[in-house]
């Protein structure tokens, strides 16, 4: 009864009372943004969703804008040199991932679930497949990010997502949101303002 009723109850009372609340915040980084650099304030990137479903995924931009758009940062030769000053605090601190309140009020995500993979991810959308951690909205956070982050393989990461899915509950989401809430205190997964294996 919980994933069919009242989990997309909570993932719009919640986004909606993180917005409203962080308001001044998130107007202060896109004033950061836009003064620090070139560029559009906003970074949007196709990912899968729901049912291999793709939809437009926001988030604040924190690299310069001829970044390659479509790959992981990990696979850059120098991620460095494309991260900005700005993008460097936001990215070690998740603030950058904001506007994907907006991703789901809108139904694209959940506030818990499969972090969505890239469109060309198609390895970790097949691992997926294998534990039907494809068939539930992807999520701000999930099982897979409290167990790791971005530190673990593709493989251990889709049975951590198929755990989730076995075992979505009220209380296993209220698990994810306080253990997320420590491991972005602590900066866990993070590596020289950069998610450690790429932007996910």
């Amino acid at each position: 009864m919980y994933p069919k009723m009242f989990k997309r109850f909570i993932d719009i009372l919640l986004s909606s009372l993180a917005l409203f609340f962080l308001f001044p915040l998130i107007i202060l980084i896109m004033l950061m943004i836009k003064v620090s650099s070139k560029g559009p304030i906003l970074f949007s990137q196709r990912r899968i969703g729901k049912d291999r479903k793709e939809f437009i995924i926001y988030k604040f931009r924190t690299m310069i804008v001829d970044t390659p758009k479509d790959s992981p940062t990990h696979l850059l030769a120098d991620s460095s040199k494309y991260i900005t000053k700005i993008g460097k605090v936001l990215r070690s601190t998740s603030l950058d991932e904001l506007p994907q309140l907006y991703n789901v009020l809108k139904g694209d995500m959940s506030i818990i679930g499969p972090r969505p993979a890239l469109w060309n991810q198609e390895d970790l959308i097949k691992e997926r497949d294998l534990y039907n951690a494809n068939a539930i909205l992807p999520g701000l956070s999930g099982w897979a990010q409290i167990n790791g982050r971005d530190e673990i393989s593709i493989t251990e990461k889709a049975k951590l997502d198929g755990e989730y899915v076995e075992n979505v509950s009220f209380k296993t989401d209220l698990k994810c949101i306080f253990l997320t809430g420590i491991s972005v205190v602590k900066s866990d997964g993070i590596y020289e303002g950069q998610k450690k294996h790429g932007e996910l």
